[in-house]
């Protein structure tokens, strides 16, 4: 189980040799009639090129050889099909070849005052990639349940132990959302202001996990960043307020949205104390305690 993307900085990185990722960039280059190769950035799982590909610029992205997040989220991409989400041109179990959303992040908006807009615009997405229609199959993609393992892991060992912790109350309070969930769709997964860019599309999410679930849980992670403006994120009222914004923008129920953001931040955190992340588990369970007098736990 993976952490979200805001605490990607405290993953255990995948080292790639340059000579071997040179050979697989040469290989794609070739096999996919790719040209003008310009290295972009690496993460924990690829190395990013930015390519010309039928005198267009797209996203090469090589996927490290032990990779298989990547390939739910392409397989999400590919069911959005370029709706609110950039388009899957082509994939591999090696790499895949994106649309490039050239522009800015959403992240800027919120940097220069414009936070609640940007918060609306995460909803006008969501509301692009969740009006897709849900008939095709959905082999491969991850189920909202088994997402939360972490989460009930965390929970089983701490009531074990005889302590009544936040995971015990987040977990037994996931689980009974989970059982009895509404409008399900195939979710991002991992919505926030860094994983939305401006195209010459509009505003386009991209590096979606993969999830099957109820669609509110899209609005979770949204509500737990931008990482790392903690004066934003752990600002009650701010957090309310965005919370409505997203509940009005996608016509859901407000304690739906805090219910959810609620579990989420809880898995969140159970996330990041698997990997001794100790800010990350704090960022989390500030969310979740300032949610959590809002919700009826009972």
């Amino acid at each position: 189980m993976q952490p979200p993307d805001h605490v990607d900085f405290m993953r255990c990185a995948v080292i790639i040799a340059p000579m071997i990722n040179n050979n697989r960039l040469t290989y794609y280059l070739t096999e996919w009639n790719l040209s003008n190769p310009q290295f972009l950035t690496q993460t924990v799982t690829s190395h990013i090129y930015t390519v010309t590909h039928d005198a267009e610029t797209v996203i090469l992205k090589l996927l490290s050889p032990t990779e298989t997040e990547e390939q739910t989220g392409a397989l999400a991409l590919r069911y959005f099909g370029g709706q609110g989400a950039v388009r899957l041109l082509r994939h591999d179990d090696g790499a895949h070849l994106l649309e490039y959303a050239d522009g800015n992040e959403l992240i800027t908006l919120v940097e220069r005052g414009e936070d609640q807009n940007a918060t609306r615009i995460i909803a006008q997405v969501i509301k692009q990639f969740h009006a897709v229609p849900q008939d095709a199959p959905r082999d491969g993609l991850f189920m909202l349940d088994r997402w939360f393992r972490e989460l009930f892991k965390k929970a089983a060992e701490d009531r074990q132990a005889g302590i009544e912790s936040i995971y015990v109350r987040g977990g037994a309070f996931a689980a009974r959302l989970l059982a009895d969930q509404r409008e399900v769709r195939v979710l991002h997964g991992d919505i926030h202001h860094r994983n939305i860019r401006q195209s010459s599309r509009g505003w386009l999410a991209f590096d979606p996990k993969g999830l099957v679930g109820e669609r509110t849980y899209d609005c979770a992670n949204t509500l737990c960043n931008p990482y790392p403006y903690t004066g934003l994120v752990h600002n009650e009222t701010r957090l309310l307020t965005h919370a409505a914004i997203l509940a009005d923008e996608l016509e859901i129920d407000l304690p739906r949205v805090l219910a959810f953001t609620y579990a989420y931040a809880c898995l969140s955190a159970s996330w990041s104390l698997s990997i001794n992340a100790e800010d990350a588990v704090q960022w989390a369970l500030d969310v979740a305690m300032i949610i959590e007098p809002h919700l009826d736990l009972s």
